[in-house]
């Protein structure tokens, strides 16, 4: 399948108008590329391994919409069939006329091909099977090899997944858990995504474990990570909803419960969410946090000792850092 690309070049203050014209015609999906900085409550909702790096924001915006291209070299346009020449003539009547009354930058359009390439399965090219310590990770999409037979395998695919296990922080994880994880183990995962962490405790003893998250979708990815691994659902309950404010969600976590708590999160998020933790933690209990840039260790641990943790322990991969600290 081939798509037509049409690429404007305006500000972002036009961003949304334009798009909501562009959609009047038949053109849907924008794909926006600016660099308007992040506000904070989008930092707290990236519960993600590497916080993008943004250039700073000169109000310049780039906005990209897809056409599909049939094999006849026409294009769809909503439910009708018609060509290149119209639907560009299209963005260009819709683009002079709010320049009229509004600042669109330059308002250029071009018009670009993309390859005609499976969409669906091409990212699987750049994921494949690989281990932390004794634990195989691996996609649906390959084969065990011969001398991984002994291995803890953990199944997981990054097209329904929010962490893959490939990236330090959560490798970082993956170890301290291995260390620490005992067959009582409770266990709450805070931002878990894919459930990865939760489910590695469980496949390495754990007698139970909670999640927590922002993002609705991550149901999906839990539930279908929990069955490629054989977890049922007695096993792993995922909650909805930010702990850091919602009380609705603390209460049901409940107070000195869980033997582990992880967040692989971000140093930012950790500070705030550190003290909220740790009447979930039973005494004796292990905070154990990743995501931490090496130049954010001191920020993280001062707050971990502010709220009456004692550092137990902190492990370094590449840049980054984890740090596990203990309820006293």
């Amino acid at each position: 399948m081939r798509w037509k690309k049409f690429i404007i070049e305006t500000v972002t203050e036009a961003e949304d108008i334009i798009i909501s014209s562009l959609y009047d015609i038949g053109l849907e999906g924008a794909q926006i590329e600016d660099k308007v900085p992040l506000t904070e409550t989008d930092k707290e909702q990236m519960f993600v391994d590497i916080m993008p790096d943004i250039p700073g924001d000169d109000g310049t915006a780039r906005l990209s919409f897809f056409v599909e291209e049939t094999e006849d070299g026409k294009v769809r346009l909503g439910e009708e069939e018609t060509d290149i020449n119209t639907v560009l003539r299209k963005v260009k009547e819709e683009l002079n006329n709010l320049r009229e009354y509004m600042d669109i930058g330059t308002g250029s359009v071009t018009v670009d091909e993309t390859e005609d390439i499976d969409w669906i399965n091409n990212w699987k090219q750049y994921f494949h099977q690989f281990t932390v310590e004794d634990l195989l990770v691996i996609p649906s999409w390959e084969e065990v090899k011969e001398e991984d037979q002994g291995k803890k395998i953990l199944h997981i695919d990054p097209g329904t997944a929010f962490g893959t296990g490939m990236h330090e922080t959560t490798q970082l994880c993956i170890k301290q858990l291995k260390k620490y994880v005992t067959p009582g183990t409770k266990l709450l995962d805070v931002g878990t995504g894919s459930g990865i962490l939760a489910i590695v405790a469980l496949m390495y003893g754990a007698k139970e474990a909670e999640g927590t998250d922002l993002d609705p979708c991550t149901v999906d990815a839990v539930r279908e990570n929990m069955a490629s691994n054989g977890i049922g659902e007695d096993k792993f309950r995922l909650t909805i909803g930010n702990i850091i404010t919602d009380r609705k969600v603390q209460d049901q976590m409940g107070h000195d419960r869980f033997d582990i708590v992880t967040a692989n999160i971000l140093a930012d998020v950790l500070v705030p969410l550190t003290p909220v933790i740790v009447p979930h933690l039973k005494s004796g209990g292990l905070y154990i946090t990743s995501g931490i840039i090496d130049d954010k260790e001191e920020t993280v641990t001062e707050a971990v000792r502010a709220a009456g943790l004692e550092v137990v322990e902190v492990t370094c991969q590449g840049e980054w850092v984890s740090v596990t600290a203990r309820k006293k």
